[in-house]
């Protein structure tokens, strides 16, 4: 096989699993801007996901969130996506839009309302139990505010207790990924801030438990790409929640803000052998301004470029640069593939795996944008209410 050929296989094997949540209406906290044609409830969201997998050919997979998704029969809803051409992904808990959670949910200082947080992600995997689900994602907004609120090794304590009852529920070839986040709503000290902390209370709960790396949850200048390298190193990688900030967790279209940064992360990927491991590439962004569908059809395709920027880089010649230290043929290997418009290939591997060669393109000419404009009307839009 050819480099080239190598490289449109590796491609046509990608999968970006694409977030419910990102085809409801959201906002920032002044302002939620409604959208026509908005889906109403979890399967019109699993309909609008499906047209993004039938124009890329990459999205295979939806992300849930509970209880904004949440359904009386979720094997009816894990049916009606697989009728669609997609299927559950991750499911994803909400412990904080609660009045018991203002103090924290697995990690507040009472007991009841810990055992309410933790009776919830046991829910959850009754969830992936009956979707078929793989992966149990966790994010938690528990922190404190002022010195002095709370203990912070007693939180950290209850953490571990709460992950490990989880951890022991989760089934045969099901995962649980902790993500981590440096700060908000938390603003004196958040639970789990950062990867390391992130990676000690997985590596103590066992192989069933990985890191998530959300690329809008660092501090300004992070090197994200060697958090990458190091959790691929370990085994510890569960997955990307892709998305793009300019100032701190603004969950914009992964590629907006810093593409090469994008293509950093996805070189030490597949350096590391992640790109063929079972890492997990999700979206996690909210479309507040513009267009639904298309915006997540973007993201991926900026994804699948930056991938295969990734790919195309000359690892025999970075090696040698590198190993002989010369410093300016190493950087100009990496900027090689990067300045490589990649976009005739993509082409090329879309038409071969029998795609329209332009998903926006394509998608616009479909019609469905119009199509559920006119079709809902009336009921209750979906939304998470920021």
């Amino acid at each position: 096989m050819t480099e080239l050929a190598a490289v449109k296989a590796a491609l046509k094997t990608q999968a970006v699993e694409t977030p419910s949540w990102a085809y409801g209406n959201s906002g920032t906290r002044f302002k939620v801007f409604a959208q026509a044609g908005v889906p109403r409830d979890p399967f019109e969201k699993l309909d609008d996901a499906a047209k993004v997998h039938e124009f890329t050919g990459v999205a295979p997979t939806v992300a849930l969130h509970i209880p904004w998704d949440k359904v009386e029969d979720y094997a009816a809803l894990a049916a009606h996506a697989e009728k669609r051409g997609v299927r559950i992904g991750a499911i994803n808990s909400n412990t904080f839009q609660d009045d018991a959670y203002k103090l924290g949910s697995i990690c507040h200082p009472d007991a009841t309302v810990r055992r309410k947080a933790v009776d919830h992600l046991l829910e959850c995997v009754d969830i992936m139990d009956a979707t078929g689900s793989r992966d149990l994602k966790l994010w938690f907004a528990d922190g404190t505010n002022y010195p002095g609120q709370d203990d912070i090794r007693s939180r950290q304590d209850r953490l571990a207790e709460g992950l490990a009852e989880v951890y022991e529920r989760l089934g045969e070839g099901q995962r649980m990924l902790l993500e981590y986040k440096l700060f908000e709503p938390a603003f004196y000290t958040t639970d789990v801030p950062d990867w390391g902390t992130a990676y000690a209370h997985c590596l103590k709960l066992g192989e069933k438990a990985q890191v998530v790396v959300d690329t809008g949850h660092h501090a300004p200048g992070t090197n994200i790409e060697f958090i990458v390298a190091t959790l691929l190193r370990e085994g510890k990688l569960g997955g990307f929640d892709f998305n793009s900030r300019f100032y701190a967790d603004d969950d914009l279209m992964v590629g907006a803000a810093d593409p090469f940064q994008l293509f950093r992360i996805m070189y030490e990927v597949v350096r590391g052998g992640g790109f063929t491991s079972d890492v997990a590439f999700m979206l996690d962004q909210c479309h507040n301004i513009e267009a639904k569908i298309p915006a997540i059809i973007r993201s991926v395709m900026n994804v699948q470029e930056a991938t295969a920027k990734a790919l195309l880089v000359d690892g025999s010649a970075l090696a040698a640069a590198q190993g002989s230290g010369d410093v300016l043929e190493a950087n100009a290997v990496l900027m090689d593939a990067y300045n490589t418009d990649v976009r005739p290939l993509l082409r090329e591997v879309r038409e071969e795996s029998g795609l329209e060669p332009e998903p926006l393109k394509a998608y616009r000419a479909s019609g469905w944008g119009e199509k559920v404009v006119a079709e809902r009307v009336g009921g209750q839009q979906a939304g998470w209410g920021a």
